[in-house]
């Protein structure tokens, strides 16, 4: 069945010798496309695929509204499945750029400690980066940073020279290239309203009444994760809650002062990594991503306002109790966000030849922040299966990074 052939119930209604098995991904974004594109290549020849995407195109939010940095698995707990995920997923990931001649640039990264106080969490992220079998890690002492990172200023630092970047929009189209090559179909503007398992079936119901019957469903719907499980009948935990990562950007004349990534050390106790220096695959540099509430889930503009997705995130109990337990963190995140002075104060600490007019505004990006009832910001990826549907209730990054792995495991979760 190729893109444009029809694929509601009655295309599948027909006799067959062997009988049809069924695929129904929810979500065109990276992890979905990766997913269908993963069920093509294991399956047998009577499988049929259908992408099912809200937007009137692909990869049109997380996928494409982010840094593009390939992580390493410096940052991940042990054991955790964004270490392990991560880790496989950058090789998969590599090779398949590679395949399709897609950009692909290992720069490396180069996490600073700017004061005494914070080279003990940088020595155990060093160890956490070590556990996780990060290959090719070197600690930095303060007169060794500048070999890597000609402006830096710190007192020690810890150089990952596999950490990538990447063109996240040219992975998905070729993931959608594979799909349709291999007879699957990509429904864009085809919104999933909920999503049922009977036992020996599942299916989708769409937003436009019509459903699909399948055997399997995948769901990987990003921003709505919980509104569709919520709906589907599955637990009302976690909660997604959009957080806007505004970015600045170097001017042209001035992008030579970083050659690759350059990465404060991170709050332990926040799944953010603070606003950093990325060096994007065309060239440009990125300062940032802060992490404020936004004020819809697609905030990618300051003055898009949704009602009903501010009502659910401040409704959440979890989001007050996570408000009241990171307060000052929150509030240093909202001077940043109002004061472009303040923010490029925060890169100026590890690269000081950085200034306010040294930088111009980039687009934004939302992340989808899962936040359990007690306030837990979510950091590991949560995958789970009822009956025949495999749910992805939480996948922020490095979900990119992760996305061929991410589909290995939720296909092998959805077949067990």
């Amino acid at each position: 069945m190729g893109p444009g052939s029809p694929s509601g119930p009655s295309a599948w209604g027909s006799v067959r010798k062997l009988r049809l098995m069924r695929y129904v991904v929810v979500g065109a974004g990276i992890l979905g496309l990766a997913t269908a594109r993963q069920i093509a290549r294991d399956a047998a020849e009577n499988t049929e695929i259908v992408v099912l995407e809200k937007e009137p195109e692909i990869a049109a939010h997380q996928t494409t509204h982010n840094s593009g940095v390939v992580h390493a698995g410096i940052y991940y707990a042990p054991g955790s499945l964004k270490a392990r995920l991560c880790r496989r997923g950058l090789g998969l990931l590599r090779d398949f750029c590679a395949a399709h001649a897609l950009p692909y640039d290992a720069c490396g990264k180069v996490v600073v400690a700017t004061h005494d106080g914070e080279v003990e969490p940088l020595n155990r992220l060093a160890e956490r980066a070590a556990a996780n079998g990060v290959p090719g890690l070197r600690w930095l002492e303060a007169g060794e940073l500048n070999t890597i990172e000609p402006n830096v200023t710190g007192v020690a630092g810890l150089h990952s020279p596999e950490t990538a970047i990447a063109d996240f929009r040219a992975v998905a189209r070729a993931l959608a290239g594979e799909i349709a090559a291999a007879g699957g179909a990509i429904r864009t503007g085809a919104g999933a309203a909920r999503v049922h398992s009977n036992g020996r079936h599942a299916g989708v119901e769409l937003t436009d009444g019509s459903r699909l019957e399948a055997d399997r469903v995948i769901v990987c719907a990003g921003l709505e994760a919980d509104r569709l499980a919520i709906a589907s009948g599955e637990p009302a935990e976690p909660r997604i809650v959009p957080f806007r990562g505004e970015y600045w950007r170097l001017r042209p004349e001035r992008a030579h002062l970083v050659r690759g990534l350059i990465y404060p050390v991170p709050d332990p106790a926040l799944p953010f990594l603070g606003v950093h220096l990325t060096r994007k695959i065309d060239g440009s540099v990125l300062l940032g991503p802060n992490a404020v509430l936004a004020t819809a889930r697609d905030a990618y503009e300051r003055r898009r306002i949704d009602p009903r997705d501010i009502y659910d995130a401040i409704t959440w109990p979890g989001t007050l109790k996570m408000l009241r337990q990171h307060w000052r963190a929150g509030v240093g995140e909202l001077v940043r966000s109002a004061s472009k002075r303040r923010f490029v104060r925060e890169v100026a600490r590890y690269v000081p030849a950085i200034g306010p007019e040294d930088v111009v505004p980039a687009p934004a990006g939302v992340r989808a922040q899962a936040i359990d009832r007690d306030g837990s910001l979510v950091d590991d990826f949560r995958l789970g299966v009822s009956g025949r549907v495999a749910w992805v209730r939480n996948a922020p990054s490095p979900a990119a990074t992760s996305c061929l792995a991410i589909a290995e495991e939720l296909l092998d979760r959805a077949a067990s």
